[in-house]
């Protein structure tokens, strides 16, 4: 969305954050001297930080060499992705190179006033604020927003064609069905649900184009639809793996077994189409 204020301009960082991918803290008002910036607020556990990721790496990759600076922040969504060592470790695996804030005391998120996962701001040269979204979407928007900038520090730049939806529930306009909402097995996204040899089975029904789990610790998860054989799930040390991805919005139940210390904080569900 375009800003309601010509006049918002963008905070300076907090010189007590600690930051990955960057060997000194980065400074706003640098930055922002010599081009836009984009801010991408994100979980790197969190099912729609993951879905709009992509978009985020390839705007760098594409417009970085036209003078557009990537910063993450990373404001932790569940009680062990705000670890340092877990985040970095998650980051890491993401191949997220540019730099990173770790957040975890949520001074960035609050400047910012963002209000959910992902959160994208961009700042145009000089610093007052061309674009801000909130959540999926908008990605053609977005890119749009960026070229903008990019064109009117120099109108002579040759710029890409903006990317193409990644899926179907992507494309401007998209009618999707909504999915089931998200669950919190141990009873809030700062809990989790520890499996044992007592008590190693989550049984859910959910409608949606996709679900997908949060978990941590070392063991093996299966997983089962509609009564099917449990299968293995392949998925990090700490983070959000898939357990079925559909090609449409879909009903199914759904049983999740888990080797004892396996510790489930989420199970996630994407929007697919009718």
């Amino acid at each position: 969305m375009r800003p309601s204020r010509a006049d918002i301009d963008a905070p300076e960082l907090p010189g007590r954050i600690r930051w990955l991918n960057s060997p000194d803290a980065p400074k706003m008002g640098a930055l922002i001297a010599t081009g836009p910036v984009l801010v991408h607020f994100f979980d790197f556990a969190q099912l729609n930080s993951l879905r709009a990721l992509p978009y985020v790496l390839e705007w760098r990759r594409r417009y970085e060499p036209h003078g557009l600076s990537v910063l993450g922040v990373h404001s932790p969504r569940f009680g062990f992705s705000a670890d340092h060592d877990v985040m970095a470790s998650g980051i890491a695996e993401l191949e997220i190179e540019h730099p990173v804030a770790d957040d975890s005391r949520y001074d960035i998120w609050r400047d910012y006033g963002c209000k959910g996962w992902p959160s994208l701001f961009l700042w145009a040269r000089g610093g007052p604020l061309a674009w801000a979204h909130f959540g999926e979407g908008e990605y053609r928007a977005t890119e749009e927003a960026i070229q903008e900038l990019l064109i009117a520090d120099d109108v002579t730049r040759q710029l890409p064609a903006p990317m193409k939806p990644l899926r179907p529930t992507d494309a401007a306009g998209a009618l999707v069905a909504p999915p089931s909402s998200e669950l919190f097995p141990g009873g809030s996204p700062a809990a989790c649900w520890e499996a044992s040899a007592t008590d190693d089975r989550l049984e859910v029904e959910y409608e949606a184009g996709g679900a997908y789990l949060v978990a941590e610790g070392a063991g093996e998860v299966r997983a089962a639809l509609d009564g099917a054989p449990p299968a293995p799930l392949e998925r990090p040390n700490a983070g959000l793996s898939a357990i079925a991805e559909h090609h449409r919005h879909e009903r199914h139940r759904l049983v999740i077994e888990a080797a004892p210390g396996v510790r489930v904080w989420a199970i996630s569900f994407a929007p697919g189409m009718p």
